[in-house]
């Protein structure tokens, strides 16, 4: 074998992921497709480069017999037919992963990208608890003494995992003397080890893929997927994939991608914050055109918003797939019942204009919001398991309603300046740390709003933006100056120790990003080598 595993730190049980045979699959993957997937991060940077000249983005002329063409994904498994409420989270600690499974929401996604950090830890643990889940084994006890069980009362959700993107590598393995593709150990394993046992229980390998950008990247994944099949000898098409149409790109190509998946294709997800930082990353040289307000000021009835969600329900009810819905980022604080309880009518309101406009179903945060989304999509679907019937003929979108930025109204301040910092560096700190999914300010944060949180900062800098409330303008001093402020708030508290090892080095990492003249792709691939 040419796969070594360098491990700087050991994992409890780890020897029963990282089996020979097991190991021998990640290899095989690797070998067959890595060389594919450099050449597609190679094409993503040509795309850009185009962008910068153009500064525009437009439908594919030369896949237009596609998005014409008479074609439907294939039908859905059983188990994914009702997805009215999706659970997210990581797979690691295995408590999360108890109370995910146990939350009473129809799937979980058990999240390996965005909610986790990938030290070498949680990637062994995630696939320990998620293969311990399937067998139907995973218990946990606190150190208090506290016991975490499966439910037996009830269905526990189906789980749907979501890989590492194709841009993230994985340090702790090294295949033919490079470092491993992250999404092809995270699948790898994950596949090898749970498939057939999820077969066993009425499921399936299915999987949620996070930022791609082209068809040919979702080609890329339904080679894979045929592969891995033939390999372990289940049936072409077990697997199903519901793709998260999260960057700019993407959204001039869904039908592609469902197109090039619809043998494994399950649906399309609407997120909000990956989306919007892919903005920024495509249009970062096109001046106030492309320039956000503040980001909590941005909503989804925004119209490049409605624009992009509009055609995703559209474009996945007419291929036969599901479209669902964004995330429910509300934490509850049972200290602030008001507080709370006015945020769960924010989150009842934003799940009826998703069951309105045709979603099938839509993510939550937080077990206690699953009863409030639930309740939303059961009085628009009554007794049928979703609305692929909904279809959206009204709906037309262009290249220049997906691309009206300027339309989303509200102003850059420096509150909100302050924010995506504080946020910026408070996330930033816990993921260096080893959690991926953060509560701050009574909303679970992921790597998604550190992303759009840092992004803004650079392009408010680069743009010379004028602050609405005090009338500066953004400049490299300011930012820095109002960085050294939150970052010596998050000091006070926090305390010491925890400042010294993970916030400082965070806002350090901040402000290479906000300040470095050129923009850094993801946040994550530079705090990695903060990571063990």
């Amino acid at each position: 074998m040419t796969i070594t595993v360098t491990n700087p730190q050991p994992v409890e049980r780890a020897e029963e992921i990282l089996t020979p045979e097991a190991l021998a699959f990640v290899e095989a993957l690797h070998q067959k497709f890595a060389a594919r997937r450099d050449e597609l991060l190679g094409a993503r940077v040509a795309k850009r480069d185009q962008v910068a000249q153009t500064g525009t983005l437009d439908f594919l002329p030369e896949t237009a017999e596609v998005r014409s063409g008479d074609w439907k994904v294939a039908e859905a498994p059983a188990a994914l037919q009702d997805r009215r409420v999706e659970m997210t989270g990581p797979a690691s600690p295995a408590k999360m992963a108890i109370n995910a499974l146990n939350s009473g929401a129809k799937v979980w996604l058990a999240d390996l990208e965005d909610a986790s950090t990938p030290t070498w830890h949680n990637v062994v643990d995630a696939i320990l608890n998620l293969r311990d889940g399937a067998r139907g084994t995973l218990s946990y006890t606190s150190p208090e003494g506290k016991e975490y069980r499966l439910r037996t009362d009830a269905p526990l959700a189906v789980v749907v995992t979501r890989p590492r993107g194709w841009h993230m590598n994985e340090k702790h393995v090294v295949v033919d003397g490079r470092e491993a593709v992250g999404a092809f150990v995270d699948f790898g394993l994950h596949f090898f080890h749970v498939a057939k046992l999820l077969i066993e229980n009425g499921h399936g390998p299915y999987y949620y893929l996070p930022k791609m950008e082209s068809h040919l990247e979702a080609r890329l994944w339904n080679d894979v997927f045929t592969f891995a099949q033939e390999y372990v000898g289940i049936p072409h098409g077990t697997i199903r994939a519901t793709m998260l149409i999260e960057t700019i790109p993407a959204a001039f190509e869904m039908e592609e991608i469902l197109f090039e998946l619809r043998e494994h294709a399950s649906g399309l997800n609407a997120g909000r914050w990956d989306y919007m930082f892919s903005i920024v990353k495509y249009f970062r040289d096109a001046g106030e055109k492309f320039l956000f307000p503040d980001r909590a000021s941005v909503v989804m009835t925004a119209p490049f918003l409605r624009a992009y969600t509009e055609l995703l329900v559209k474009t996945c009810h007419k291929r036969g797939a599901f479209a669902m819905g964004g995330m429910a980022a509300v934490i509850p604080n049972r200290r602030e019942p008001e507080v709370t309880a006015a945020a769960f009518e924010k989150v009842r309101n934003d799940k009826t204009r998703e069951a309105t406009d045709g979603f099938d179903g839509s993510w939550v945060a937080h077990p206690d919001l699953v009863p409030v989304c639930v309740e939303v999509f059961d009085k628009f679907l009554g007794e049928k398991p979703n609305q692929l019937d909904k279809q959206r003929p009204e709906v037309e979108v262009t290249a220049d309603q997906l691309l009206d930025v300027a339309a989303a109204n509200g102003e850059v301040t420096e509150a909100g300046l302050r924010l995506n910092l504080y946020v910026a560096v408070a996330y930033t700190a816990v993921w260096i740390s080893g959690n991926g999914a953060v509560a701050i300010h009574n909303l679970m944060e992921d790597a998604a709003t550190a992303e759009i949180s840092r992004s803004q900062v650079w392009q408010q800098v680069n743009a010379g933006s004028v602050l609405a409330d005090t009338g500066n303008t953004v400049t490299r001093e300011l930012v820095s100056t109002i960085l050294a402020e939150e970052t010596e708030k998050l000091r006070g508290e926090v305390g010491e120790d925890a400042f010294l090892k993970f916030y400082a080095p965070a806002s350090k990492l901040i402000e290479d990003l906000c300040l470095n003249e050129e923009f850094t792709d993801f946040l994550t691939t530079p705090a990695y080598e903060l990571v063990d």
